[in-house]
């Protein structure tokens, strides 16, 4: 079952370590969803992908200093999402040019 799962995370940037951990999580959701907002991304996964993202994500954070967040919004998200303000909106099943 494919189902949409927001990704938030707050990287602690107050030392170079910090820094690289940030780019190395958010270099890691683009390759599952589309961002949002700077550390928000939202992704259309099924649940092997699902476990592969978080698993990756986890290994790269540090749990005393970051936040990392998943919210599973299911198959039925379309009714979920309202979008309001100057960035467009996509289709996030839609087909993508890369």
């Amino acid at each position: 079952m494919i189902i949409l799962v927001l990704i938030t995370y707050d990287v602690s940037t107050q030392d170079a370590a910090g820094r690289k951990r940030l780019r190395k999580v958010a270099k890691e959701c683009v390759n599952y969803g589309q961002r949002v907002q700077n550390s928000v991304f939202e992704c259309v996964l099924d649940s092997s992908q699902l476990l592969i993202v978080k698993d990756k994500l986890l290994s790269m954070i540090n749990p005393e200093e970051d936040s990392l967040r998943f919210y599973n919004l299911g198959n039925k998200y379309q009714a979920k999402v309202e979008h309001f303000g100057s960035k467009a909106t996509y289709e996030a099943e839609g087909t993508w040019i890369v």
